[in-house]
């Protein structure tokens, strides 16, 4: 009995050290397997990098021997397995087979699939559905390339998230007994997010509420949320609006700290400052802006001088005399980058006391500027230049719509009928001759800039009558007259000379650059192949093509494929950005370029004023990393504040749609994808889709080379540009989208 109670013991006891080593043998399997990933994710995340052991253990923050050892056996290992190869004795990098993976943002389009953005001149890697892998729109992930095709495009699948953006979400909440789901589907975004019992709170069901990521468990189908705010209910004005800028990551006001900071400033005008300063108080100033504007940047400056000569000045707001490094407002601008311009709104990137107040050219005030300064002759060369800071007292705020007036008059006296303003008025004869010699200066700039080769897109604005509840009562076209391009060319040159005296001097210094690259290649023979079918020809020589680009604008201006033209001829062109590194601007024929004329909405304007500032008082030191570093982060932005500009289009043409279920209109085929046809109606520019499945009497396949549909059997065709006949199906305010049905 003795004997086997000790063999029992000794079995339990056997038994007992057998699962304690099972255990430890399984952990110790578990944490080698954990190395090997982590070790392969270093390789893939930096697949041009060579490193040994040590830097490895450096990078994943292992300090001890064990773990030390641990990564030695799995560089062994990966390395037999040929997923890293040795380049010398005890360094590795990643092996040729597994170079295919690729690490950057992702882009989720509207259709729920993505792409990994890669830097210029490589082609994006498309991302399907199926492959995000819980990725969101902005997350830097890394990529494997599962194929590449011939053409260079390639498809990918996403890995891993090796960082998360940081941003808000917005959706319509739906509650539960016991928790809640925020529908965020749409709009970038592919699923919705569970909300815990204890994070509903008193957030009401049916509201539209901005959401932030918590997590995301291996189990669970959708992400857990923390619901921030709530904006309100759906399809309401304010809410809608507030619900764009928060999906772009955009503020909808200034922190209390900023407003208080703002209110503390000196925004008196001193005797000291002036005597600082080039006094133009005397000389005939006046502002052109819209006639809603209400931060006005720029103002500029007649005066006739003796042997024909003139003296031009175009005064801009001194936003860097107030807005100071170091600040909080400073921070603020940079955060911002640019002011917002919904349809009913300004998000401006000033507290409105300095964007509406202090910086604004306001008349009959006394104002900071810093102003670029020109003595032209009749033939508008520009025989002297001068820049620096001064003071002015504008003599007149103008709006557009006077200036023509005034132009189309041929006379100072303006007519009592005009009902542009309140007050009906005359104009001196001293600010007439200004206006109408202006005018004829920048018809000769504009003239000067064509045959250079610079690139006419007159684009037509969509415009609202808008209610007292901001709801819009019509819409109206706003296409550049002679009274905007006027501004327009006097801005260009300002901008222009002032990169120009930056740029050609040596040694370089940095600087702020507005650069636009040269046109697609692969687009511009797509754009030459649509318009050679319709008659057209494209001249696709280097030193022909933007004279040919022009002429093609020109001549299929009016006609039914002018949509098609336009499109096609955008889409081929870079987008304009800020950079250090000056290639000259393309779009506008320019070789140096920058922004200098609006720094009361643009921040790279106030970047441009400081260093113009600097160098103009004989300092040569800037940190070229941090300019570039602002130049790229005021891009994004100005793309963020475009999207939600568009948006709020958008959401305003489906608005002034609503009522209009039923009924009819002739239209213009917008955009062709393998979904059905965008058709934007002729007298109104709203633009809706007719899905393919809506399109009855036939099956239609998608050709993606011609920008058309067609028909199985019938072989009818719709193409980009053509005229249809549309009814309005449904108007969503919540999705921003129009639905059409074609009309026999």
């Amino acid at each position: 009995m003795l004997r086997e109670l000790i063999t029992l013991n000794q079995l339990k006891k056997r038994n007992h050290n057998f699962a304690t080593y099972k255990n430890l043998m399984s952990k110790k399997k578990r944490v080698n397997k954990n190395i090997d990933d982590k070790v392969i994710s270093v390789f893939k995340n930096n697949p041009r990098k060579i490193y040994n052991h040590k830097q490895i253990a450096s990078k994943l923050e292992i300090t001890d021997t064990m773990g030390r050892n641990a990564i030695v056996k799995a560089l062994s290992k990966l390395a037999s397995q040929k997923i890293i190869k040795q380049s010398s004795p005890g360094k590795y990098g990643l092996s040729d087979d597994n170079k295919k993976y690729i690490k950057g943002p992702i882009e989720i389009t509207a259709s729920g699939n993505g792409y990994l953005i890669l830097p210029e001149g490589e082609n994006d890697v498309f991302i399907s559905q199926r492959n995000i892998n819980r990725a969101f729109n902005g997350d830097i992930v890394s990529v494997y390339e599962i194929n590449r095709k011939k053409s260079g495009k390639s498809e990918g699948e996403v890995v891993e998230v090796l960082e998360k953006k940081e941003q808000n979400f917005v959706g319509i909440l739906e509650r539960r007994k016991d928790f809640g789901f925020v529908n965020t589907r749409g709009n970038r975004m592919y699923t919705d997010f569970f909300i815990q019992n204890e994070e509903l709170k008193d957030f009401k069901d049916g509201d539209k509420v901005i959401v932030k990521f918590k997590d995301w468990p291996k189990k669970a189908t959708s992400p857990f949320g923390i619901i921030e705010e709530s904006l309100g209910k759906p399809g309401d004005m304010q809410t809608e609006m507030h619900a764009i800028l928060y999906e772009y990551g955009l503020p909808s006001k200034f922190p209390d700290e900023v407003e208080d900071a703002a209110n503390k400033l000196d925004l008196s005008i001193t005797e000291e400052e002036i005597n600082k300063r080039r006094d133009f108080r005397n000389i005939l100033t006046f502002t052109i802006d819209p006639i809603t504007a209400k931060d006005f940047d720029d103002a500029i400056s007649f005066k006739k001088l003796e042997n024909n000569k003139t003296e031009i000045g175009i005064h801009i707001a001194d936003v860097s005399h107030y807005i100071t490094p170091n600040t909080i407002l400073e921070d603020e601008a940079l955060s911002r980058a640019t002011s917002v311009y919904l349809v009913d709104r300004v998000v401006p990137m000033l507290p409105e006391i300095l964007s509406n107040g202090a910086c604004s050219l306001r008349p009959n005030e006394e104002k900071y500027t810093f102003s670029s300064v020109f003595i032209v002759n009749e033939r508008m060369e520009v025989e002297k230049e001068w820049f620096g800071k001064t003071i002015i007292n504008s003599d007149k705020r103008f709006s557009y719509e006077e200036v023509q007036y005034i132009l189309d008059s041929e006379s100072p006296l303006v007519s009592e009928t005009v009902s542009l303003t309140e007050e009906n008025y005359t104009v001196s004869d001293d600010i007439f001759n200004a206006i109408t010699n202006l005018d004829r200066f920048a018809k000769i700039l504009r003239e000067k800039r064509m045959r250079k080769g610079a690139l006419s897109f007159d684009r037509v604005e969509i415009k609202f009558n808008l209610d007292k509840e901001n709801n819009p009562e019509s819409v109206f076209f706003k296409s550049s007259q002679d009274a905007n391009k006027l501004v327009e060319e006097f801005m260009l040159l300002a901008n222009r000379k002032v990169a120009e005296f930056i740029g050609k001097q040596k040694p370089v210094k940095p600087f702020v650059y507005r650069i636009h690259d040269l046109p697609d290649e692969d687009k511009l023979m797509n754009l030459k192949g649509v318009a050679s079918k319709l008659g057209y020809d494209l001249n696709m020589d280097s030193k022909g093509l933007n004279k040919s680009l022009n002429k093609l604008l020109s001549e299929s201006s009016g006609q039914n494929e002018q949509q098609l033209i336009d499109t096609l001829a955008i889409r081929c062109m870079s987008k304009a950005v800020y950079t250090t590194k000056n290639i000259g601007h393309y779009g506008l024929a320019f070789e140096y370029y920058t922004h200098f004329t609006s720094p009361i909405r643009r921040y790279p304007d106030v970047m441009v004023h400081r260093l113009l500032e600097s160098y103009l008082s004989g300092s040569t030191t800037a940190n070229q990393e941090t300019i570039e570093e602002a130049c790229h982060h005021s891009s994004q932005r100005e793309i963020l504040a475009t999207k939600a500009e568009r948006d709020s289009v958008k959401y305003m043409q489906v608005k002034f749609m609503q009522d209009k279920i039923d009924q009819a209109f002739e239209g213009v085929i917008s955009g062709v994808t393998d979904r059905g046809i965008y058709v934007e109606i002729i007298e109104n520019k709203c633009e809706g889709l007719v899905r393919v499945s809506e399109i009855k009497g036939d099956y239609y396949n998608y050709d993606n080379q011609n920008h058309c549909l067609v028909g199985e059997k019938h072989k009818k065709v719709y193409q980009l540009g053509g005229t249809v006949t549309v009814a309005v199906k449904k108007a969503d305010l919540l999705k921003r989208q129009l639905d059409f049905i074609l009309v026999d």
